[in-house]
This record gives C-alpha cells, sequence and structure tokens, in this order.
C-alpha cells in the first residue's frame, strides 16, 4: 500500500481497488474531497471537484461545509454530527480523505483532524491527494454521489490532540517544543500570509521558541509523504523525537494539520497537539510575545 506501516495513508491504487465500496449506498466506505475556495497566485490547483473527482467521493468545501464562520472554529458537535450525517457517513464508515491544494492533502488533512477530533474511528488519506490522483490518471467522474443520509453520533471531542492559545502559554513556559509549518519568509516575519491568501493577523514573526518546519518538507515531489525514516531525521533536527509533548501552529490550523498527521499518526508520537487557532489568534494577540527572523 504505502511505505508507512499504517492504517491510516493509503495508495491511489488502493482507493481505485475500493471504487465499487466507495459508491455504494452502504455506508461501510465513503471517500470525501476537501477543498478551498482560498488559493496562492502563485501555482496550479488540480481540478476541483465539479470538474472531475474520484468516483464515488463526496464533496466538501473546508470553510462551507467544516468551518463555523462566525465563531472562526471547527463546527460544534451537533452541527459536525448534521453535516457528516446528511452526507451519508455512519460512526462505522471507512472514510477516506483527499484534497487539492498546492500543497497536497491541505485541507482535507485538516478535515482529518476533525474528524479524529470528534472521535471518528476509521479515518484514512489518500497519499498525495487529488494531485497524484489526477497526474497518475486515475478515474474521474463530474457525478457527484447522493448517499442516503444516516444520524450521526459523534464520540468527542477529545481534546488530547489539540491545543489552545493557554496550552501554548504553558508549552513556551515548560519548554515544550512547538512546529511552525509556515514557510520560512512567514517565521521570519518578513510576510504575514502566502501570496495571494488573506493576511489574518496584524503581526508578522513567531512564536518564541518554536522551530520551523515548513511542511512540504513532509512530501516527496509527487505530493506523497517521505519515508518515515526521513520524518524522524526531519523532526529530530528540529529537537523532536516522540519523548515530549509537541505543539504544531501555522496560520490558520490547516498546514499544521498535516505536521499533526506526520508526527501522531505515521511516526506514533504520542503526545502532539495542532494548536488551530494559529498564527491568526497569536498574531492579533495584543501583548503575546513574538520573535522575528530565522
Amino acid at each position: 500500500m504505502t511505505d508507512h506501516d499504517s492504517d491510516v495513508l493509503v495508495s491511489a491504487d488502493w482507493v481505485e481497488d475500493h471504487l465499487e465500496e466507495f459508491q455504494s449506498d452502504d455506508p461501510d466506505y465513503r471517500i470525501v474531497e476537501v477543498n478551498s475556495p482560498e488559493s496562492p497566485e502563485e501555482g496550479d490547483f488540480p481540478s476541483r471537484y465539479e470538474e472531475g473527482h474520484a468516483p464515488g467521493a463526496i464533496g466538501l468545501q473546508w470553510d462551507e461545509d467544516l468551518s463555523d464562520q462566525e465563531q472562526r472554529d471547527i463546527l460544534r458537535k451537533d452541527d459536525f454530527e448534521e453535516v457528516v450525517g446528511e452526507h451519508g457517513i455512519s460512526e462505522d464508515s471507512t472514510v477516506v480523505f483527499y484534497g487539492d491544494g498546492w500543497i497536497p492533502n491541505w485541507f482535507a488533512l485538516f478535515a482529518y483532524w476533525e474528524f479524529k477530533y470528534y472521535g471518528h474511528d476509521d479515518a484514512r488519506v489518500l497519499d498525495g491527494g487529488k494531485d497524484y490522483w489526477v497526474n497518475e490518471e486515475y478515474p474521474l467522474t463530474d457525478e457527484a454521489p447522493d448517499f442516503p443520509s444516516h444520524e450521526y453520533t459523534a464520540r468527542g471531542p477529545f481534546e488530547s490532540i489539540r491545543a489552545y492559545k493557554d496550552d501554548v502559554d504553558q508549552a513556551r513556559e515548560a519548554g515544550i517544543p512547538m512546529v511552525d509549518v509556515r514557510s520560512p519568509e512567514e517565521f521570519s516575519g518578513e510576510i504575514i500570509a502566502p501570496e495571494g491568501l488573506q493576511e489574518t493577523a496584524q503581526r508578522g514573526g513567531h512564536i518564541p521558541g518554536a522551530s520551523n518546519v515548513p511542511v512540504k518538507t513532509n512530501l516527496r515531489d509527487d505530493g506523497r509523504f517521505k519515508d518515515p525514516d526521513e520524518l524522524e531525521e526531519l523532526y529530530a533536527d528540529a529537537g523532536i523525537d516522540g519523548d515530549e509533548s509537541v505543539v504544531t501552529y501555522c496560520r490558520v490550523g490547516e498546514r499544521s494539520a498535516i505536521a499533526w498527521f506526520t508526527l501522531h499518526e505515521l511516526l506514533g508520537y504520542e503526545d502532539v497537539h495542532n494548536y488551530d487557532g494559529s498564527w491568526t489568534e497569536w498574531g492579533n494577540l495584543i501583548r503575546a510575545p513574538i520573535e522575528k527572523g530565522e
């Protein structure tokens, strides 16, 4: 399947072998394409959902379907249950996520993290995302599925995989490693957001004590995850070996969900927390300390 000894990362071949199940009204298998209207001006995105997607794929927008725009937060539990259930997903479904973006699976991995936060048991990710699926000429369709809805009851939330502002304060005081996965230019304060994306913070820089591990360094050139040994070395160079707590963050919590997935799900580091408030929260806080430069 993949170079990872893990059930959470599946290959494009594995997905293709299960396309019949993904298109069935039986909810045992569901595949979800997660996209966002945000995109940098530079870089090509694969085709959007309406222009072609894996057969049987449910189309979700990160901001419209999986976020609470008024609260600037993930969905409340009851809203999450409603959205998931009305798209034909049950608590027992094997759900595979994939998505587009100049970072493969950009918002798909945030959706995966949100599903795990609310306690969905069998969630997986298509290695390489939509870009890989399209480039390798796997099947596409423009037909959207219409699955029977289900009454979905979430087991979570499970706060152990999430970090809040107070947790970051405690991490700073305790010297707990923090991983800033944004670009070096964002980390240094040279820019506040990637080109073409909204500047959601008023200040540039990074949280004092954080290490910079740009999210793309987790991935191969074709968008698939690097081998476990390479990933272990990548994070060991940043002082992270899985023996203590780790906090990941970015701009709005989606890129950092990729690092959380690498550390927690692929490498098996137990105490990893995604600070989804990220720089949008920290960079706007009055009197919150920041650092600039490398």
